[in-house]
């Protein structure tokens, strides 16, 4: 915990965003439609006063009393439906060769099937690929400019590459050989590694944790194609009723007669300071001329680095900030981002947006350093900490979306509260990193109260507690699995 001593003194806060409430999650407050469709969203005009995204001002514009349109027009959804799926099965064991899918292609494959890529239907092909690593964005038929800034593409090896020939399809499975999807059309590139580091991340330092995991080592081939995914995925880990798709979430919104989607990512036990955050937007867009806006709490949910919290024990301190009141279970839906994360800063932060506007928000908040991590090999921030909110308000293909960058909060010792910094006595603040508040949660000291819930505070020192069980025993932690 360190005091503030001028505006210098800000410390860098992970990006917000969005999510959902389940069928059967504890935060529901009703029955939630599950059938998966692909749908076509027209936006009706109803009052008058909106957020100018490129200036941080108010300005005219007609308030939209319908979901944002998917990117594309249309929300994408890749998975067979029945009856066709128990002869798509018996196809895909009839496939010649089959490729097996790491932990994070199958976060991928997930991503695809529900359309939170939209409008890509598979893995990139060559031309897609280039688009997202020279472009961050890619022109459909139309002329048109969807944002894209991530590769999602899947690496083959030497030898798959031969065994594949002059196939045109392959069948994707999991680490068991169990048949997930069918890959047609497909077109197979070099890989081109370095390329895809350096832009990506603006480095090529050693320890990037996406790219130590899921490139270096990857196969020096890429293969594209179009996805018939066989059944929804599912993980069957206790969380899948968390796990909305955007088709799901948007009959969630509409149920509750949501005008406003407000994101709000992040990858982090929810502290007050984030609530606080939250609330504050919605009152905003309340008085912006929107009569229901519902905030969308999306937890990250795909690969993470070790020293992150892992999903589950995130989820359930989540349920308790709910639980607790902290925030208002009439108007979140939480749900988990299925999403493996890269750490690339101002370049992922705009595919967290992109795909929470197939989500259907249409408000996106972002934090300082969004997506950010420190240098692998010194002793720094490896991004500006300002640069992820100026290149969302500028990036292709993203005009559509209301970026709201967030006033900083902070301990306020006046107050004994969470409260927006004030620059004006800013010796009355603390800050409270990540940094210090997991080392808090080690040895078992609370914070000053009002920073978190206590139910919440007590989930993560639990955390922690089990962590030590663990090594005492000679055991692999949850974090580094599930990082």
């Amino acid at each position: 915990i360190k005091r503030a001593k001028n505006k210098t003194n800000l410390p860098s806060m992970a990006s917000s965003a969005a999510a959902i409430v389940f069928s059967n999650s504890p935060f529901r407050c009703s029955q939630i439609h599950t059938h998966h469709h692909v749908s076509r969203y027209a936006p009706v005009s109803s009052s008058v006063v909106s957020f100018n995204r490129r200036r941080g001002s108010r300005r005219s514009l007609a308030v939209n009393s319908a979901l944002i349109e998917p990117d594309g027009g249309k929300l994408m959804d890749l998975v067979v439906q029945e009856p066709r799926r128990r002869a798509m099965k018996r196809e895909a064991e009839t496939v010649p060769v089959k490729i097996k899918l790491s932990r994070v292609d199958l976060e991928w494959v997930h991503v695809l099937s529900e359309g939170w890529a939209s409008p890509l239907k598979g893995f990139m092909r060559q031309s897609e690929f280039l688009q997202t690593l020279h472009f961050n964005s890619i022109r459909l038929e139309d002329g048109s400019v969807v944002n894209m800034s991530v590769p999602i593409v899947l690496a083959i090896d030497d030898d798959q590459k031969f065994r594949i020939g002059d196939s045109n399809r392959v069948t994707l499975v999991d680490s068991v050989g169990k048949p997930i999807a069918i890959l047609t059309d497909i077109e197979i590139y070099k890989h081109p590694k370095e390329e895809r580091i350096a832009r990506t991340w603006g480095t090529t330092a050693r320890g990037l944790p996406y790219a130590e995991e899921a490139i270096t080592k990857a196969g020096n081939w890429l293969i594209g194609g179009d996805l018939t995914v066989l059944e929804p995925i599912k993980y069957n880990d206790g969380l899948d009723r968390f796990r909305l798709s955007p088709s799901q979430l948007r009959e969630e919104f509409t149920r509750r007669g949501a005008d406003a989607v407000f994101a709000f990512q992040l990858r982090n036990p929810v502290h007050n300071g984030h609530a606080l955050l939250m609330t504050d937007t919605r009152r905003r867009l309340l008085e912006m001329g929107y009569k229901n806006p519902v905030l969308l709490l999306n937890p990250l949910g795909g690969f993470t680095k070790a020293d992150d919290v892992p999903l589950s024990w995130r989820m359930r301190q989540h349920e308790k900030v709910l639980e607790d009141g902290v925030l208002d279970p009439e108007t979140t839906v939480v749900s988990i981002f299925p999403s493996p994360m890269h750490y690339a800063g101002p370049t992922e932060v705009q595919w967290h947006a992109k795909a929470r506007i197939n989500a259907g928000a249409n408000f996106y908040i972002v934090g300082r350093d969004p997506a950010g991590m420190s240098h692998p090999m010194e002793k720094r921030d490896l991004y500006d900490a300002d640069h992820g909110k100026k290149v969302l308000s500028m990036a292709p293909g993203l005009e559509r979306l209301n970026i709201l960058p967030f006033k900083v909060a902070a301990y306020d010792t006046t107050q004994g509260k969470m409260a927006f910094f004030d620059p004006s006595r800013s010796q009355d603040f603390l800050f409270i990193s990540g940094t210090k508040m997991r080392g808090l949660a080690k040895k078992k000291e609370n914070p000053p109260e009002g920073f978190m819930c206590p139910s919440g505070w007590k989930v993560l020192v639990d955390y922690y507690d089990s962590l030590n069980a663990e090594a005492g025993n000679g055991r692999v932690s949850e974090a580094v699995v599930s990082a």
